[in-house]
C-alpha cells in the first residue's frame, strides 16, 4: 500500500484528481475506462477538480463508465440526500459522461438482493473496475462495509452502525431519526477486484483509523485495512490525517514517494 501525503485537503484532492485524470487520458485500449466512485464529503474536492479539468478541455468522460459504491435503502433518486442526487449535482451534470454509462444502486428497488446481484453482473459485463476511488470512515471502514464485515464480501444489503448513522446525521438536519438505517453497498471483495484502488483521507478525525489501517495488521473491524493485500492500492491524505502515524512511517513515505508527489503537484 502506498501513501501520498499532501499538506492539506485541497492539495490532496487535486493530486488524486490529476492522478486519476492521467489514467483516464492515457487509457489506450478499446475497452472503456471503468471508474468506481464514492459519495460523502471526502471526494468533493476531487469532483470539483474533475469538473474544472473538464471545463478547461483537459479531461473527457466520454469513454468512461462509472459504478458508485453505495446507496441508502428507501431514498428516492430525487431525494436531496440520495447518493444518486449527490452524484448528479456534484459531478455527472457537469461533465460529458453519457448518463446511460452511469451505474448507481437503486435504493427503491423491491428486490434488494436481486439489485445487488445484477450490479455485480454489470461490473463483470464492463470488464471489471479499472480504478476504484474511495474514502475512509472514521472507524476505518470503506463504502458501507462496517466494522465486522467480511473481507471477501460482495455487493449486498448492509445495516449501518450507530457511528455511521451519527456521522451521516449532518446531512439530515442532524436528526438521527431521518438517517436511513440500511443501505446497498459494494463489498470489500468487489473493491479488491479493481485493478487499482485510490483512497482519499483527510482530517484529524481520521488519524486514529489511518494509523490502524497503515501500521497495524489486517482486521475486519477496519475493513479498509484489507487494501494492504491489494497489489496496487494507494492512500492520498493530508498532514492532519497522519498525526498518529509514527514519525518514521511519515518520513519513509514522503521520501519514497517524493517524485510521485511532485509529479502532480507542480501547479498547486
Amino acid at each position: 500500500m502506498r501513501l501520498i501525503i499532501q499538506s492539506n485537503y485541497e492539495k490532496a484532492s487535486c493530486w488524486a484528481a490529476r492522478y486519476i485524470a492521467d489514467k483516464i487520458n492515457n487509457h489506450k485500449t478499446d475497452k472503456p475506462f471503468v471508474l468506481g466512485l464514492p459519495t460523502g464529503s471526502s471526494p468533493l474536492g476531487i469532483y470539483r477538480e474533475f469538473v474544472k479539468m473538464h471545463k478547461e478541455g483537459n479531461l473527457s468522460f466520454k469513454n468512461v463508465r462509472t459504478f458508485n459504491m453505495d446507496e441508502y435503502i428507501g431514498l428516492a433518486a430525487s431525494h436531496p440526500q440520495s447518493y444518486r442526487y449527490f452524484m448528479m449535482e456534484n459531478l455527472f451534470n457537469h461533465i460529458d459522461i453519457e448518463h446511460k454509462h452511469v451505474h448507481l444502486l437503486d435504493g427503491m428497488t423491491e428486490d434488494p438482493e436481486k439489485e445487488c446481484r445484477l450490479y455485480e453482473e454489470k461490473i463483470k459485463a464492463e470488464g471489471g473496475i479499472d480504478l476504484f476511488l474511495g474514502g475512509m470512515g472514521s472507524d476505518g471502514h470503506i463504502a458501507f462495509n462496517e466494522p465486522g464485515s467480511s473481507l471477501v464480501s460482495r455487493t449486498r444489503v448492509k445495516t449501518l452502525t450507530a457511528e455511521s448513522v451519527a456521522s451521516n446525521a449532518r446531512f439530515f438536519d442532524n436528526d438521527l431519526e431521518k438517517v436511513p438505517k440500511t443501505a446497498l453497498t459494494v463489498g470489500v471483495g468487489t473493491i479488491m477486484d479493481a485493478n487499482e484502488v485510490v483512497i482519499i483521507v483527510s482530517g484529524r478525525n481520521k488519524a486514529h483509523a489511518l494509523k490502524a489501517v497503515v501500521e497495524e495488521g489486517i482486521n475486519q473491524m477496519r475493513t479498509l485495512s484489507y487494501m494492504q493485500m491489494h497489489p496496487k492500492a494507494m492512500i492520498v491524505c493530508d498532514d492532519e490525517a497522519t498525526e498518529e502515524l509514527k514519525v518514521g512511517t511519515v518520513k519513509y513515505f514522503k521520501d519514497s514517494e517524493r517524485k510521485n508527489i511532485e509529479l502532480y503537484s507542480d501547479s498547486f
